[in-house]
């Protein structure tokens, strides 16, 4: 790990802390504001569109964070540097994928022993059938929750946010981001299989010294998500 990246950074670490705590109060908000859920957000433009608007909001204020005095290079910040070894990185987020799932489905199977909730439905936004009547909107909805989420939010989490909180500690890096990850999404029922997302995304990010590995789980995770939710019938 270069020396940039090792060097604290206190003021910086409060505003990404106080930006992270913010998001989370809003997403909290927002779900308890919420007075019915909407099953057909993935085939409108406006999700898209409010995604795209906000993700973009978010990748400047992180660049601002980043650049003011005294400035961090880019690819320091965010840890935008390949891997010293793709395959090596490519089989670890292979085996913590599998990890995932398979906490995934035991935690849902164990929620359901006690109560009616289904974490993967608490979000609101996996569609619960296929519409080809509105495919272009279901189009730019993949791309934000495929790739754009995905990119933007491990350069926050395990990009600048990690960089800033591994100076004190690898391992608080890993479970700072990750809890804060996991509470940011305004979740219940589904904190805790997020959190080991969190986790693991960040154990695949310190193991690789690199936000790339940690983007493409992400983005391989959200899309096959993506197409469960399409091929199987869903009782949201």
């Amino acid at each position: 790990m270069e020396a940039e990246t090792l060097r604290r950074h206190p003021v910086r670490l409060a505003v990404w802390l106080a930006i992270v705590g913010l998001l989370t109060v809003l997403n909290f908000v927002g779900r308890l504001a919420e007075s019915d859920s909407q099953d057909d957000l993935a085939y409108r433009y406006t999700t898209a569109i409010t995604a795209f608007a906000f993700y973009g909001v978010l990748l400047v204020i992180m660049l601002v964070i980043a650049r003011v005095a005294p400035r961090m290079p880019v690819r320091d910040a965010f840890a935008l540097r390949p891997p010293v070894s793709w395959r090596h990185a490519l089989g670890l987020v292979a085996g913590a994928l599998l990890a995932v799932y398979a906490f995934v489905i035991a935690y849902g199977w164990l929620l359901s022993l006690f109560t009616d909730a289904n974490p993967s439905c608490e979000q609101g936004l996996a569609p619960t059938e296929w519409d080809p009547s509105r495919a272009g909107a279901f189009a730019a909805f993949a791309v934000s929750v495929i790739v754009l989420g995905p990119i933007v939010e491990e350069l926050l989490y395990r990009g600048l946010g990690f960089g800033l909180v591994v100076p004190y500690s690898a391992l608080l890096a890993i479970l700072v981001t990750g809890l804060l990850f996991a509470a940011s999404h305004g979740l219940v029922y589904g904190f805790l299989p997020l959190a080991a997302f969190g986790i693991v995304l960040g154990c695949v990010r310190g193991r690789t010294d690199s936000t790339y590995p940690a983007m493409v789980m992400h983005s391989t995770f959200n899309g096959v998500s993506l197409v469960i939710a399409l091929a199987v019938s869903s009782s949201c």
